[in-house]
């Protein structure tokens, strides 16, 4: 029998990349993190958010302007 990979929430989701809700719901706004909409629920596979940050997707371009104008 295959295994199929969970779902997570919000929580589950934060509490994996070691973020707050609070990020996740800022990314959620902006449509930068890789999601699903399930009614009123959001919900995410680990292996599509793990791939969007080895990729670069997580990086926060609003410090990252902020640190290159301090250069």
């Amino acid at each position: 029998m295959e295994s199929t990979e969970p779902w997570l929430s919000v929580e589950g989701i934060s509490i994996h990349l070691g973020v707050s809700k609070e990020t996740i719901y800022r990314w959620l706004e902006r449509q930068r993190i890789p999601s699903h909409r399930v009614g009123k629920l959001w919900k995410f596979k680990a292996s599509e958010i793990d791939s969007w940050v080895r990729t670069g997707g997580a990086i926060d371009t609003h410090t990252k302007n902020k640190n290159n104008n301090e250069l």
